[in-house]
């Protein structure tokens, strides 16, 4: 960490310079005795993915940044606020600690947070940054998190894990065996100093492949913004499993959350009802698909199933729904002779469980991207290949 970064001359630079070109700067004569022009180019980077992703951070003078890859791999703040809802109690030790942002909120909630990383770079930057935000109540040790549990007799009311999803090699990862740490080779070892971890997995893992390795699974948490699934958060707990695994989805988008919960043995038992499509049509939002909650969603809520595995629900009821509401214009058989009348005309398109790409549509039927008007490309209860021409309906 070279702290003539924080002079004030230099701060103003990066500030002035954050849309500039960084090829440009990095090639040009050093501004600042002991700064790198690539050290300038570290903080012009990473401020500027911080501008949305860290809002906190960005408009927070002072602030150091780590390299940019450290910014990509945080959470962002919408997701460490909501993580910071899920934990209560006195003590929590976050053992993969990173640039901080989720130990941040952690702090907000915790009275004594513990903030391990093995990067003494990044653990000064996080002791910095953290002193900066007036943070007094967590620690930051420079060591590994895993290591600390095996030689200290301290219990946490909760440990938090967000693995590394890098290999050597810097390539992603999602698997649990790929991440380090493999946390499933360390819960006997964390269950010995807390009765709670809450876990933060990447959105690719497979649910189902999750519960069964984990074991200790009571709740999992599925947390998309605007529509883009972001975090899979597991809470274990010392006991075991509940028969009725609670599963929680919720979208945060600007105008407000979408929020589903349902159990995954009452998924495992409900039957769909299917028919054709009615008045309405209900596309579930991306943290439901991936919860994988779709006969008890159409249960719960009283909508039919165009067919088993499209995943699009229709009604003759308009209702709140979470995920996006249409109005039906016309059903169409698809074939190449009803496609010609969309020829040259703008629309959004969406395929479910359809055989052909939206690019491949596009380009097949030229059609224009854009519009008003949406099409659904998808296959109905007696496996016919459709088109569902609607209007997109807006709640207040």
């Amino acid at each position: 960490m070279n702290k003539n970064i924080l002079n004030t001359g230099v701060q103003v630079f990066i500030e002035n310079y954050l849309n500039a070109d960084i090829l440009s700067v990095m090639l040009s004569k050093p501004r600042f005795k002991d700064i790198s022009q690539k050290e300038l180019v570290q903080q012009i980077e990473s401020k500027k993915k911080a501008q949305s992703k860290l809002p906190t951070w960005f408009n927070t003078p002072g602030i150091y940044y780590p390299n940019k890859l450290h910014i990509a791999q945080t959470s962002s703040e919408i997701t460490a606020r909501y993580k910071a809802t899920l934990v209560d109690g006195k003590t929590l030790a976050d053992l993969t600690g990173g640039f901080g942002v989720d130990a941040y909120f952690f702090s907000q909630k915790i009275a004594r947070v513990y903030h391990f990383e093995w990067d003494k770079e990044l653990c000064q930057i996080v002791s910095h940054n953290s002193s900066i935000l007036g943070v007094d109540n967590m620690e930051t040790h420079c060591s590994d998190g895993i290591e600390f549990l095996q030689s200290t007799d301290l219990r946490f009311d909760w440990i938090y894990v967000d693995p590394s999803r890098r290999d050597v090699s810097k390539n992603k990862v999602y698997k649990l065996e790929d991440c380090t740490p493999n946390i499933s080779l360390h819960l006997d070892r964390i269950f010995s100093r807390t009765n709670h971890l809450l876990l933060k997995t990447s959105p690719l893992l497979d649910i189902t492949a999750g519960i069964i390795e984990l074991q200790h699974v009571h709740e999992i948490h599925v947390v998309a913004v605007n529509n883009e699934v972001k975090e899979l958060l597991w809470i274990l707990k010392n006991s075991p499993a509940p028969e009725d695994l609670h599963i929680k989805t919720i979208n945060i988008t600007n105008t407000g959350d979408e929020v589903f919960n349902f159990y995954w043995q009452k998924e495992k038992h409900t039957m769909s009802d299917f028919s054709v499509p009615l008045r309405y049509l209900y596309e579930p939002n991306a943290a439901l698909l991936k919860s994988g909650g779709f006969k008890v969603l159409g249960a719960t809520l009283g909508l039919n199933k165009l067919q088993e595995h499209s995943h699009l629900y229709t009604a003759n009821t308009r209702m709140e729904f979470p995920g996006r509401t249409f109005e039906i214009l016309k059903v169409i058989p698809y074939n190449k002779k009803n496609m010609k009348a969309f020829k040259n005309k703008k629309a959004n398109i969406t395929t479910r469980n359809f055989p052909v790409t939206v690019a491949q549509l596009r380009k097949q039927h030229k059609i224009l991207d854009g519009g008003d008007e949406y099409l659904f490309f998808t296959t109905d209860c007696t496996g016919e290949r459709i088109l569902i021409q609607c209007h997109k309906i807006k709640f207040p």
